[in-house]
């Protein structure tokens, strides 16, 4: 478990937990909203443990009783609540983990600190249940919803909790930490950072997946030769994508970055600014060979490609056609 600290960015909601600490000003209810991964979890307990920290600072201290309880997972006044039904948290949750103990005191610290993960799953009842306690909780207590969805609330709760949106990191900050922390060589970082957009979970997952290796070769392969292949390869490479159980949507978004790096470099000729700076060679080829007109109508191509599955259009047919502009846009020279 982190400390304020040692959380990389959200600056702004780091900042707004340690002064309501500071000028106790500590609301009853929040909704720490964002993507999976993107450190909600690591805020609510970097917040849960400086409030339950004996020494009332703006930074848990890390060496009181209650610390090394919460880092242990055995204080008594943070509960995580659960629920037994993967996609719902029903009404019986929210009552028993919650209405019922919450008028309970705190048996040792000032707070009482309860986390619901995956909030967004309560149902409207549940919802309604908790609206009841979060309308006159005691003073000691504190909610914490965590959620990728916050629509998925009520009016009535949203109105009745500050609302906190985790932003996007920089990728110049995700980068550094993939090579300081995780020591990864710094042209796999470029690439990680750019396909995580932000989210620094997503690029740790990233950067230990097989699976996105597996990804990554195939479609460098796939982007660098798709001019040179008939339309008989074109499908047996589809074919291959779908034996492999490569995530489609991961694909179509490593070839936007792709093109976006062809596009950047027939703009600006600044190999410093590629993502794939490794595969400069391809990328400075393939700009040459393919018209500004092309470019825009390949990464055209890619966004229908992406509307068509989600309209649940035949993954082959859909991916067939998009590398069939590809493979035409590519070597019309229509500009210099």
């Amino acid at each position: 478990m982190l400390n304020f600290q040692e959380i990389i960015g959200h600056d702004q909601i780091k900042e707004h937990f340690q002064k309501a600490i500071e000028y106790n000003k500590v609301s009853h209810a929040y909704i720490l909203a964002g993507e999976a991964g993107m450190g909600r979890k690591s805020l609510a307990n970097a917040f849960a443990l400086t409030l339950l920290c004996e020494k009332g600072k703006s930074e848990p201290c890390m060496e009181c009783h209650a610390c090394k309880q919460v880092l242990s997972g055995s204080h008594p006044d943070l509960i995580y609540v659960s629920h037994e039904k993967p996609g719902t948290i029903g009404v019986d949750d929210i009552r028993k983990q919650i209405n019922d103990t919450i008028m309970i005191r705190p048996y040792s610290s000032y707070y009482k600190v309860y986390i619901v993960d995956e909030a967004e799953k309560m149902t409207q009842q549940a919802q309604n249940a908790l609206l009841k306690t979060i309308e006159e909780p005691p003073s000691y207590a504190v909610i914490l919803l965590l959620t990728t969805n916050q629509e998925a609330f009520l009016p009535t709760i949203l109105s009745r909790c500050v609302q906190l949106k985790l932003k996007p990191l920089r990728d110049f900050t995700v980068k550094k930490y993939l090579m300081d922390t995780l020591h990864v060589e710094e042209a796999d970082a470029d690439i990680y950072a750019a396909f995580a957009r932000g989210n620094l979970g997503k690029a740790i997952s990233l950067a230990s997946s097989e699976d996105f290796k597996l990804l990554h070769g195939e479609m460098l392969h796939l982007l660098k030769h798709v001019k040179e292949m008939d339309i008989s390869e074109l499908l047996d490479y589809i074919r291959k994508m779908k034996e492999e159980n490569l995530d489609i949507y991961e694909c179509l978004d490593f070839m936007q970055l792709w093109y976006r790096d062809v596009l950047l470099y027939k703009v600006a000729r600044d190999m410093n600014q590629l993502i794939f700076k490794d595969e400069y060679s391809s990328i400075n080829e393939i700009s040459q060979k393919c018209s500004y007109e092309g470019l825009e109508k390949i990464l055209e191509a890619i966004d229908k490609a992406r509307v068509r599955l989600d309209a649940n259009v035949n993954m082959e047919l859909a991916m067939e056609l998009m590398l069939l502009v590809m493979k035409e846009q590519i070597d019309r020279r229509r500009e210099p």
